[in-house]
């Protein structure tokens, strides 16, 4: 199991969300259930798993895909916020795997040189700022149902440091991109991910927006339109590489990477969902609803993809068992 394996559940509830504001009830409780039951299974798996084949927590392309773990708890207390139980569950757990991934990266990163980081940077590792925008949308839930104040302020630090930690990996992303004269066949699904960050600190910033007043309201406000704005100038660069990489042999061939590229679809209808309350811009309804239709159709070919090779998988294991073998013939 790749580290990064909880991306199915962010794509699952973002898009669950993202149905669920534009009208579509049954699909988003769907997508909802599947969701809040693929993160203690795939929890479980991973856990049996990786004490097995321990994961190499030095390595910062394992910690940084870890943060996925953070993003779907904070997708899924978004979800349902409206449970107390499943509310502090979720943004307990979002917060102590939050810390210890910090933690965790820091070292990780610091083992390193700067070249060294520049060569390996992907889309992937824009994580840490989609997790640390989650968590911060998991502590403006919190203060809005604690009524405590105080977090509203500690969900605005901790979105400034999500913005910040986005800066930093797309300078480390971007170095090696023009390094490689921007190959599309280096191009892979999880770079819409540079899109995707931007999309849910939109979405963090306005739900902070709402609840602040003062300079804090017009900070957050401001940020917020700033990052859809720039999210929005990543859909032609990244659009233009995708045509080109469906060009690759087996590029269609399904992957878990490809879930990395659901999350931002989803992501940016809901950011630009926002946008439309805040701004009154009918057109972005449009946009917004467009987008919701694209994720949903993207997770319905991922999804099936997966369990295509899931039983495909399973076929092959089944025939590789000793008593299911054939006989030579003599």
């Amino acid at each position: 199991m790749r580290p990064d394996v909880f991306a199915a559940v962010m794509a699952t509830g973002i898009v669950s969300i993202a149905a669920a504001e534009h009208g579509y009830t049954l699909v988003s409780t769907v997508l909802a259930v599947l969701a809040v039951t693929a993160l203690p299974v795939l929890a479980a798996a991973g856990v049996a798993t990786w004490r097995r084949a321990p994961l190499d927590l030095t390595d910062p392309d394992v910690t940084l895909r870890l943060f996925t773990f953070v993003a779907a708890c904070a997708v899924l207390d978004a979800r349902l916020a409206e449970i107390p139980g499943a509310l502090w569950t979720l943004a307990v757990l979002a917060v102590v795997v939050w810390m210890t991934l910090v933690v965790l990266t820091r070292r990780a990163l610091a083992a390193r040189c700067w070249p060294e980081l520049q060569a390996r940077a992907r889309g992937a590792w824009e994580l840490p700022s989609v997790g640390t925008s989650g968590l911060a949308i998991v502590l403006t839930e919190l203060s809005q149902f604690t009524g405590w104040r105080p977090l509203l302020g500690v969900a605005a630090v901790v979105w400034g440091l999500a913005i910040a930690a986005y800066c930093v990996m797309t300078s480390l992303i971007l170095r090696r991109a023009f390094l490689a004269r921007l190959d599309p066949n280096g191009f892979e699904p999880d770079a819409w991910i540079l899109m995707g960050g931007l999309a849910i600190a939109t979405l963090a910033g306005d739900r902070i927006h709402r609840l602040s007043d003062g300079w804090l309201a017009e900070v957050t406000r401001s940020g917020a339109a700033a990052t859809w704005v720039v999210a929005t100038l990543w859909l032609p660069p990244l659009l233009y590489f995708a045509v080109r990489h469906l060009g690759r042999p087996r590029v269609l061939r399904f992957a878990g990477v490809w879930w990395s590229m659901v999350f931002p679809l989803g992501m940016y209808s809901m950011a630009s969902y926002v946008v439309v309350v805040e701004t009154g811009w009918a057109a972005l309804t449009t946009v917004s609803l467009v987008f919701c239709w694209i994720a949903m159709l993207s997770w319905l070919l991922v999804a099936a993809g997966g369990l295509a090779r899931s039983a495909a998988y399973l076929a092959g294991r089944r025939t590789a068992q000793p008593g299911n073998r054939v006989s030579p013939r003599r």
